[in-house]
């Protein structure tokens, strides 16, 4: 199969899915309102509640939910064949990650912005909202260790992709600045000083890394970078969002998908065909990159980009205070996530155009791979070319970039540039993870605010600044932590599994509002995907417990994973009983927007 076949497919089921059933959710199963005033209008502080044009905001909310998963997940899964990965991605997004990601937005904007945790206890109890909001903490601590792993992985003893991953922070600052002081709501020109500048960034990159003194300073080892990424995140959290975060994400949403844009231009020109057979013999288990078989593991394995929790973070966090326009969440929301899909789906292609012995001696470990005894085929000529030993590196994020730098550099004019692209992929996944760090580190202060508010009140407010530092010094020590001591094969199993049990529960939660707004009839949409993911997560967490963590006397781990299991339980189980109950009452009441609904909850803008 070639792969120009399989990038038509996607971009044909993503365009009608937004025209039909993006439209269908947004007009009939969430009947959304121009009119209905958001958080940001009715909230705003210039600070988090922050009125946005829905372009810039489509660029915050897709550079923070396009994180590790739609790129490194997807390659990791081509260990089955390209075709399980190919189905989950595009089914997986349209009925399931699409429908979630704007159904949480959706809800958050109803509920004052707030997180997932307080939605929760509002439409299904107390008690369901605190155990959601441990979980959420766990799972967002786990997720940003995850991602930040793969920073790691992909940057350390890299000067050149360094050093411009570090430059997008100063020419982020320098944007702000100029849309919110100098011209306030100039977007175009502050696009265009991001690009300029980021345009120069890349092309001084390789002198840095030529500079012998330059590329000291900026060669950096794991350890270094797993301080220096958590000190990072402290700043984004505690730094106005117009200032850094906003501006930030916008200038990486231009690389992203000008660099996806580029990637499928490639695919299209070249052609390349999909080296890697549609299904291999690893779909029944036994694979030396992802240990269990297709059926559960490549739910857990393949979350952003076809469905992903970590989203319902970012959804109900620092989007919904930023909405102008409820219409606005169709094409934030949905949009957002299908562009997503199709960044998936651009990974699975550049890991499947090569050669199977090559894919599997990248990607699995030197003493894993010499059990399967085959041998690489052009995999020594592919390193010679990018100057890097890419050999027994796991973890997916050098296989994309040896599958990228080989695509770009196939196209007539851009060969022997193949070294250039393989360092320009590696900061492009860097930066790709970055921005969603960025946001989950201040999801993560706002839920540790919350939390904390119920002990001590000051701590709820987000304007009081010893609140805003001590919790973001306790969240990003507690992901730093993991980050320091840790490795990719130790969290990344554990943050697939706990990412996709908070998929399932946004959802149900989700249901759980849709059935009490008086939409039972339409609950179908949210309640089927995640009581499809629940039970199938559920199995993969417990193959992960007694398979991969014991065995390897991951006691913390193990004991982490059937905490979350049953916490996330607990959530379903008083839903359940929350549905049961609405589903009892014949009357509706009206709120205060003229909606008839079946009963009323903290949700309404005073």
């Amino acid at each position: 199969m070639h792969s120009l076949t399989l990038i038509f497919a996607a971009a044909c089921v993503f365009a009608i899915a937004y025209r039909v059933y993006g439209m269908f959710l947004a007009n009939k199963v969430l009947a959304l309102k121009a009119e209905r005033e958001t958080p940001a209008v009715t909230l705003a502080d210039g600070k988090d509640y922050l009125k946005t044009n829905k372009f810039v905001l489509f660029g915050h909310h897709f550079a923070a939910i396009a994180a590790a998963g739609p790129l490194l997940g997807p390659v990791l899964a081509a260990q089955f064949g390209y075709m399980p990965g190919a189905l989950w991605i595009l089914v997986g997004c349209v009925m399931a990650g699409a429908v979630h990601d704007m159904v949480v937005l959706f809800a958050s904007v109803r509920h004052k912005g707030k997180s997932l945790s307080v939605i929760a206890e509002s439409e299904i109890g107390k008690s369901a909202g605190k155990v959601a909001s441990i979980s959420i903490l766990f799972i967002l601590i786990l997720t940003l260790a995850g991602l930040s792993i793969a920073v790691v992985n992909a940057m350390f003893n890299s000067p050149w992709g360094t050093f411009t991953v570090f430059a997008t922070i100063p020419i982020a600052m320098i944007m702000g600045i100029y849309m919110q002081k100098i011209r306030p709501g100039d977007i175009k020109g502050g696009s265009m000083i991001g690009v300029v500048l980021l345009a120069i960034s890349l092309l001084v990159g390789p002198h840095v890394a030529e500079n012998p003194t330059l590329a000291a300073m900026l060669t950096f080892s794991k350890k270094e970078l797993a301080v220096i990424i958590p000190v990072y995140g402290f700043f984004a959290s505690v730094l106005p969002v117009w200032f850094l975060l906003v501006p930030r994400d916008y200038l990486s949403t231009y690389l992203k998908i000008g660099t996806i844009a580029a990637l499928a231009l490639g695919i299209v020109f070249v052609n390349p065909e999909l080296k890697m057979p549609a299904f291999t013999n690893y779909v029944f288990g036994g694979g030396p990159v992802i240990p269990g078989a297709v059926f559960p593991y490549l739910f857990i394995t393949i979350a952003c980009g076809a469905l992903s929790g970590f989203h319902a973070i970012i959804g109900s966090g620092t989007t919904p205070k930023m909405i102008a326009n409820e219409r606005d969440i169709l094409f934030v929301g949905y949009g957002a996530m299908l562009t997503e899909g199709f960044v998936a789906i651009m990974a699975l292609i550049a890991a499947c155009v090569l050669v199977p012995a090559d894919y599997f001696a990248i990607n699995a470990v030197p003493a894993a791979f010499a059990k399967l005894g085959i041998t690489p085929v052009n995999l020594p000529e592919l390193a010679a070319q990018v100057g890097e030993q890419v050999q027994g590196r796991p973890g997916g994020a050098v296989s994309l970039a040896v599958g990228m730098a080989y695509i770009f550099s196939s196209v007539p004019f851009m060969k022997g540039m193949m070294a250039y692209w393989y360092h320009f992929a590696i900061m492009f996944e860097a930066v790709f993870i970055l921005t969603a760090v960025d946001a989950g580190t201040r999801v993560g202060r706002y839920l540790l605010q919350e939390m904390l508010g119920r002990v001590y009140k000051p701590f709820a407010d987000n304007s009081w600044t010893p609140g805003v530092v001590i919790c973001s010094v306790l969240f990003t020590s507690a992901w730093g932590y993991l980050v320091y001591t840790g490795d990719i094969s130790t969290i990344w199993p554990l943050f697939g599994m706990a990412n996709q049990l908070l998929a399932s529960c946004a959802l149900i939660v989700g249901t759980t509002m849709l059935i009490r707004l008086g939409k039972a009839k339409y609950a179908w949409t949210t309640a089927v995907p995640g009581l499809l993911v629940w039970p199938t997560v559920m199995w993969a967490g417990y193959l992960n417990v007694v398979n991969n963590f014991m065995p390897k006397q991951l006691y913390l781990l193990t004991t982490m994973s059937i905490v979350l299991m049953v916490l996330i339980t607990i959530v379903f189980i008083a839903a359940f009983r929350r549905w049961s109950e609405l589903l009892k009452i014949d009357s509706l009441v009206t709120d205060q927007h003229g909606d008839k609904v079946l009963s009323l909850v903290g949700e309404t803008h005073n």
